[in-house]
């Protein structure tokens, strides 16, 4: 299991420094001047000293050769530190530190409502014996990935806070204010959710170890509960992992239709302004929160299916 978690940790951290190389590299050589963009972006008029523009050079390490700078920043990065915005002047990981807490109540209630609405769809979907209800059941989660979330949110907006007046359309007003946002976030990923463990639990189902349960008198509730859904679990539980990457993106239509403070909004702010340093910082971090869960779910895997670890121990010898 130690060496199951440290092959792990490594894999993580080598996806974290991918990403910051990567988008060190692509917004480095995105087209035009970055320098003479956010000095347009951080000042009302449109033409820029050549000493500002020298002198902002200098502050952000512009005028250093790219292998300095990537090593620079990427030696701050690892200490949390990305500078300062443009924008605002304010550091990074404040401004980052600020909208997280909003963010990460979205993505939570969201992937909380996704697993329970998604994961109690197919249970149900494959518990029932009338093959009607079934269909019926299985033929949503298509449906619902295949509606965008900017018209889920309109939609939600529209039939709950102007016909209806149950919950707010705007801002984050507690938890009635929370409830639409995460909604519009969690149908198309408990679509997903759905869709792989109901076809993950017709195909356990039908495994011989189900068969030899029932034959030995077990019902079919702890069949389907106790036998059948922890094995079917482990592909629907990798999607989840991988979901979170989506959610986050997801937030930044969400909190923008819904007009939520978070890191949304802040994202959407700094790619209008070319904010670099900030949008640097958003996706680092947005990469950790990704990685972060992804590991967590490798971690979990050998508590279902210790098979793993044995697996992963074989391969290490014979390697």
């Amino acid at each position: 299991m130690r060496r199951y978690a440290i092959k792990r940790l490594a894999q993580a951290v080598g996806v974290l420094w991918a990403a910051y190389t990567v988008s060190f590299l692509v917004l480095d050589f995105l087209p035009g001047d970055p320098v003479t963009a956010m000095a347009s972006a951080g000042m009302d008029s449109g033409t820029v000293d050549p000493a500002q523009l020298a002198a902002l050079r200098h502050e952000y390490g512009f005028d250093k050769p790219i292998l300095v700078q990537y090593a620079d920043y990427l030696g701050r990065a690892v200490r949390g530190d990305f500078g300062n915005s443009v924008s605002t002047g304010r550091p990074v990981s404040s401004t980052l530190a600020d909208a997280l807490p909003q963010t990460l109540q979205l993505t939570s209630a969201a992937l909380l409502l996704a697993v329970l609405l998604g994961g109690g769809l197919a249970i149900v979907a494959t518990y029932t014996s009338r093959r009607w209800l079934r269909q019926l059941l299985l033929s949503l989660p298509p449906l619902g990935v295949s509606v965008p979330t900017f018209w889920v949110g309109l939609l939600l907006v529209e039939s709950f806070s102007f016909r209806l007046h149950w919950f707010p359309a705007f801002g984050n007003d507690g938890l009635r204010g929370l409830i639409l946002p995460a909604l519009t976030l969690a149908i198309p990923t408990g679509a997903q959710v759905a869709q792989v463990l109901a076809k993950s639990l017709l195909t356990a189902l039908d495994q011989a170890y189900v068969e030899t349960a029932r034959a030995k008198g077990a019902g079919r509730w702890r069949v389907h509960l106790r036998h059948a859904l922890r094995n079917a679990s482990l592909p629907a539980l990798t999607v989840v992992g991988l979901l979170v990457g989506q959610l986050i993106a997801g937030s930044v239509v969400v909190e923008t239709v819904f007009s939520r403070d978070g890191l949304g909004r802040v994202t959407a702010a700094a790619v209008t302004a070319q904010d670099i340093p900030l949008v640097q910082g958003v996706v680092v971090f947005g990469a950790l929160i990704f990685v972060m869960t992804n590991l967590l779910v490798d971690l979990v895997y050998p508590l279902l299916d210790p098979r793993i670890v044995v697996a992963s121990g074989r391969k290490a010898v014979a390697a």
